[in-house]
């Protein structure tokens, strides 16, 4: 009898492509969402691209409101400022436009609203998505701008807990938007350092799902193509911001990172996210600083994987030429090669590195890691990214 079991879930529709956010006010209506609550950044919300979506809303003849209190790493005032705006204007759906944090927000108003118990009441822990009302749920369209998170196909949300700056993962399977508009011309306007950010956070997503243990060969396919389509257009977007065919597979990289890590994540995750919630760093930028280290911690689990990654992606010299071009990457893309590039006047005492590596092991995407995550092991790494020794 073959041992090889699992369960596999994939996403939902997705109207891709250059100018299909003309057909919002159609998305709208199949989702049987009347009055929507839109979503986005306070940075996006002064951008002309909002202003173009929302004239479409106008011209449909679409009542909305927008709310846009939301912080790079949303935190619970956010969410409970977006409820409140839900319900003040009883609105019966959402469209999170934006980023991952947009994203992420949204998709948590739309679940948390209509919920008795506090939100990290959800967190992905066991079952604990079961205590939530399935039935109050409202419907989500989601339309990212950026090309890194592939939250816009996600069944979760993150949300950093503001008493303990720990990032937390909310789960439930009805987060998962109805709708996506993947349209590349929405981000053409992003900048260079966003651009670079988010597409290495696509990277460690699809790098990361595709070493996890476990049997998800669908998973592992979609991540080796998107680790493929990273690193052939994420130089030429970072380049050229109005490429469009480059932006549009960047944009499919990141959904399909999204798709693919629900086999698991990684120590790249794991110690990305506790820098996130205490210092307030761009997720994909943090994930970019840290992936050569996990990289060489984890070869000896990985080297024959990534070997046949590296043919598949055309780099030639096995593990060391996939690890050269990572970085050789970063460089391209001006990502700081150690953490105190990233974090200005970083003096990071004996405390807070044991703090860091204490959260690192309980974060929900330790588990997937290919080596077992122990504290000296994320102290060790934590040093590296610190001293720049790869």
């Amino acid at each position: 009898m073959s041992k090889l079991v699992s369960k596999w879930n994939y996403p939902t529709t997705v109207r891709f492509g250059a100018g299909r956010i003309s057909e919002l006010p159609d998305a709208l209506a199949a989702t049987g969402i009347k009055k929507p609550l839109f979503v986005t950044d306070p940075g996006l919300a002064k951008l002309p691209v909002v202003a173009s979506t929302l004239k479409i809303l106008d011209d449909a003849k679409v009542p909305y409101a927008v709310f846009s209190d939301v912080r790079p790493n949303p935190v619970e005032s956010n969410l409970t400022a977006g409820i409140a705006a839900f319900k003040k204007g009883k609105h019966d759906g959402v469209v999170a436009f934006g980023g991952g944090s947009a994203l992420d927000l949204g998709k948590l108003i739309a679940f948390q609203a209509g919920q008795t118990l506090p939100v990290w009441d959800f967190e992905d822990i066991g079952d604990w998505w079961t205590r939530a009302n399935s039935d109050a749920i409202a419907p989500i369209i989601a339309v990212p701008t950026t090309a890194g998170t592939g939250s816009e196909v996600g069944r979760a949300s993150v949300l950093t807990h503001e008493a303990t700056h720990t990032k937390k993962v909310i789960f439930h399977p009805k987060i998962l938007p109805a709708i996506v508009i993947a349209d590349p011309e929405l981000s053409v306007g992003m900048p260079q350092f966003i651009t670079a950010g988010t597409g290495m956070d696509a990277l460690a997503h699809c790098l990361e799902a595709y070493c996890a243990p476990g049997f998800h060969p669908m998973a592992d396919g979609i991540g080796v193509e998107g680790v493929r389509l990273v690193f052939e257009n994420l130089p030429k977007a970072y380049a050229n911001g109005k490429d469009l065919t480059a932006r549009a597979n960047m944009m499919a990289a990141a959904a399909m990172g999204a798709t693919a890590f629900q086999k698991g994540l990684g120590a790249i995750h794991s110690l990305s996210h506790p820098i996130g919630g205490l210092y307030d760093t761009h997720h994909g930028m943090t994930n970019a600083v840290f992936m050569p280290y996990v990289l060489a911690f984890n070869r000896d689990a990985i080297e024959d994987k990534i070997v046949r990654l590296a043919a598949y992606c055309g780099i030639k010299g096995g593990f060391d030429g996939f690890a050269k071009a990572v970085i050789k990457l970063r460089k391209e893309l001006k990502v700081p090669h150690a953490l105190p590039g990233l974090i200005k006047g970083l003096d990071m005492d004996k405390k807070r590195k044991t703090l860091i590596a204490d959260m690192a092991v309980v974060d929900p995407t330790a588990g997937g890691n290919p080596i077992k995550l122990t504290k000296k092991a994320a102290l060790g790494l934590l040093e590296n990214a610190i001293e720049g020794a790869v």
